[in-house]
């Protein structure tokens, strides 16, 4: 099993995707260049509408196409969102008042109450921590160590 990375960030256009659409929730089709895909397979793809957010999806089957030569197109399974929405949100830090603005994904229809778990979740991602309603940044976690 290899991994493939296919984030806009990249800019190889020898090794892109063409398209990555949901064909029901948890289940891609996933149209690429390049990169020698096989079922097993990880790849890297930056979410629609992000600027910095990836998910990680894995190949259930593949077939290479004859033309354009390189050519494959693939089913993967990954994430379950039923409607996926991208939020932006900024926290500061308790101890130093370092900010942070930060994206992160959340499914839409499980409404408000899925928010500020989803957030938490990515800012702790990012090397931050929350506890008892207050944030610290990685560095001023690195000074309690």
């Amino acid at each position: 099993m290899t991994e493939h990375d296919f984030r806009y960030n990249l800019l190889n256009p020898q090794h892109t995707l063409t398209e990555c659409r949901a064909l029901a929730p948890g289940r891609y089709q996933v149209t690429g260049n390049g990169g020698s895909i096989q079922a097993g397979d990880g790849l890297l793809v930056t979410l629609k509408g992000s600027r910095d957010l990836s998910m990680r999806l894995v190949v259930e089957k593949v077939r290479h196409l004859i033309n354009p030569p390189g050519q494959w197109l693939a089913v993967a399974k990954g994430p379950v969102f039923n409607e996926l929405s991208i939020l932006q949100w900024g926290v500061d830090c308790n101890a130093c008042g370092a900010h942070l603005d930060f994206e992160f994904a959340v499914d839409a229809k499980l409404g408000a109450a899925a928010r500020t778990p989803a957030a938490e979740a990515r800012i702790s991602e990012l090397g931050w921590r929350h506890q008892a309603g207050h944030h610290l940044c990685p560095r001023c976690i690195a000074k309690e160590a």
